[in-house]
């Protein structure tokens, strides 16, 4: 049986088991590869293919190529941490028994998987923050037409992709095998989404495929925010349902079991 916190020792116990649970997830060699390096590997490599081309008027949505794969690697770096690392972690949890103890000491699984996110956010935000500053720096990225816009963006797109991870992890039955259908999720996102070849030059089945994954919808969301085309709210609440569908799933399946 679970207690109910009062409002203000829950975010006590939120920010505390969140302080944990950044400490645990800088030490694995995941969080190095797949949030800052692996973004930034990517990043260049594009930048090299397509950042001198003189055609961005036909691809990219009619701007430069880095100014539109800096805000859609913002949705990447989210998508790694809530496809890849969050599964393999949760269930290495649930495997180890330290969701047991968890339940023993009264702690409501609530309080941990809002700790999850709060994990989440913050490397996602400091990956982001690295993508945009690298985009920058070599490739002078302009600034965004909306930061406020971008943020609201980032934040439901790290907090869908982390209840995805959540749902993932319980549903998934060992660390390994949770890592890779989170590898394969993150690949076939990566090149169906807009982060790896434009849109314009993908098939049709292609950009269909992508339409039924969350990245493409993080991707138009940040990227509107970031190029001046402003709120996509179709795109946010897609995001913001597939997050709250995705939460509900996760509390009743780490419960029953």
């Amino acid at each position: 049986m679970q207690r109910r916190l009062h409002p203000l020792r829950a975010l006590k116990a939120v920010l505390r088991l969140t302080w944990v649970e950044l400490k645990l997830f800088v030490r694995e060699p995941t969080t190095a590869v797949f949030v800052f390096a692996f973004p930034l590997a990517l990043l260049f490599v594009m930048g090299e293919i397509f950042g001198t081309r003189g055609d961005s008027d036909l691809f990219f949505r009619g701007f430069e190529a880095m100014d539109y794969y800096v805000p859609a690697y913002f949705a990447l770096v989210a998508a790694s941490i809530g496809v890849i690392m969050l599964p393999a972690h949760l269930t290495g949890y649930r495997q180890g028994g330290v969701l047991r103890r968890f339940r023993a000491a009264l702690v409501p699984m609530s309080i941990v998987l809002a700790a999850q996110v709060a994990a989440a956010l913050v490397l996602a935000a400091l990956g982001a923050v690295i993508v945009w500053f690298f985009g920058w720096l070599v490739y002078g990225v302009s600034r965004p037409a909306d930061a406020l816009a971008v943020a609201v963006a980032f934040i439901v797109t790290t907090v869908c992709f982390a209840a995805l991870g959540a749902l993932l992890g319980a549903l998934l039955p060992a660390p390994r095998a949770a890592q890779g259908a989170g590898l394969m999720l993150f690949f076939v996102m990566l090149f169906v989404s807009g982060t790896g070849p434009p849109v314009e030059v993908m098939t049709s089945l292609m950009v269909t495929i992508g339409e039924w994954l969350p990245l493409s919808h993080a991707v138009l969301a940040i990227q509107d925010a970031w190029l001046g085309f402003g709120w996509n709210w179709t795109e946010l609440l897609a995001l913001a349902a597939v997050a709250l569908a995705a939460s509900w799933g996760a509390l009743r399946a780490y419960r029953w079991k």
